[in-house]
């Protein structure tokens, strides 16, 4: 049998060999290796090839910044808040801030997209302390849902909503009971508590359409803010981790945050009452810290001491300013005729803070 180098051949009872060398002399000399026959089977073919997926460039990202009161008590009073979308979501997006000198430093990560909406109705102011059940205030969302709970979960603290706008650092915590799916990604909230954690200061006449609704969750968290950096205007960078700072998937903003954790709460139960003297204005404080407490005489001030601020004002303008360290101020008659009041008037008051300055205002008209 003539064989070459490359044939495969057999020998009885010992499988095939492949040839691969041959010598020729007065004997045949044969190296040959022993292989198996599904080496020399045609291999299987798919029904499809497979499909490379198409590249999608990351989005850019849309974060909002919120500065927030205490609403647990375990938050850094004066370290804001950072809620972030996009579409498609990228994954862990990052932020970064300028660390005043020019040089952005990695702040925060953020890892679950949060649930960002606008208002599509306006919202009217309303009292605080009881079921605000008005006009049902609607709202889109870009990402996420909105689902109803029993009263039960909505008072141990579910169902926190902050409105408010993009560009101001005023954020009104409300809460609701009843969402109401009515189409494609677009919700009517009833069953509302307003002015939660003590935002009912700075809750205006009407939020207005268009503004922002961030369904404070697990995904909406703190970033890194040092205590002397407060009103400090600071650049942030927001854009996906895998991504670098200099990606047009970035945004870029400047924000200044006044910690809205350490705002003291606007006093409550404003009242004047007629003395020979003249008229004796009386308040009761609010604490934005441990004031849940029913075994306590009276809440904590929360305070480094015990101030109000208290503003006398007529036709829009001060009058008189003045600082009270007690629950309660005289405006004499003298003194009414000093500031050339005749007919009404309004007193405003604030508690003090040694940090943060005046807090939110009580408002009461004469």
């Amino acid at each position: 049998m003539e064989v070459g180098a490359g044939d495969v051949v057999s020998f009885e009872g010992n499988g095939l060999y492949r040839v691969d060398r041959v010598e020729v002399t007065e004997n045949r000399r044969i190296e040959a290796v022993r292989v198996d026959p599904v080496v020399y089977r045609p291999g299987r073919i798919e029904d499809q090839p497979p499909v490379q997926a198409a590249f999608i460039a990351p989005a850019p990202v849309y974060p909002l910044f919120l500065d927030l009161p205490l609403m647990t008590g375990d938050e850094v009073p004066h370290a804001p808040y950072v809620a972030v979308s996009a579409n498609p979501w990228p994954g862990p997006v990052a932020v970064y801030s300028d660390a005043g000198i020019g040089e952005f430093e990695l702040n925060s990560v953020i890892s679950d997209r949060a649930v960002i909406g606008e208002t599509e109705t306006e919202l009217a102011k309303a009292d605080t302390g009881i079921v605000d059940r008005g006009e049902a205030l609607q709202v889109r969302l870009a990402s996420g849902a909105l689902r109803s709970r029993d009263w039960a979960a909505v008072l141990n603290g579910a169902n926190r909503l902050a409105i408010g706008s993009a560009s101001t650092d005023q954020w009104e915590v409300l809460q609701f009971s009843d969402a109401e799916l009515i189409g494609s990604d677009t919700f009517l909230v009833k069953n509302r508590l307003r002015g939660q954690f003590g935002t009912d200061a700075i809750m205006p006449d009407v939020w207005p359409v268009g503004s922002k609704v961030v369904l404070l969750d697990r995904a909406v968290g703190q970033i890194t803010l040092s205590a002397n950096l407060r009103n400090m205007a600071q650049s942030y960078r927001v854009g996906p981790a895998k991504m670098s700072i200099d990606s047009s998937s970035y945004s870029k903003m400047d924000f200044a945050f006044s910690g809205a954790g350490l705002r003291p709460y606007a006093p409550c139960h404003l009242r004047v009452s007629q003395t020979p003297e003249g008229d004796q204005i009386t308040w009761i404080r609010r604490s934005r810290i441990g004031g849940d407490s029913w075994e306590l005489p009276s809440v904590p001030i929360s305070e480094e001491v015990e101030n109000y601020q208290i503003r006398v004002l007529a036709g829009g303008v001060i009058k008189r300013d003045v600082v009270s360290n007690t629950s309660s101020w005289i405006y004499t008659d003298a003194m009414k005729s000093a500031d050339e009041i005749t007919e009404e008037y309004r007193i405003e008051v604030a508690q003090l803070s040694a940090v943060y300055g005046a807090g939110g205002w009580a408002v009461l008209d004469v």
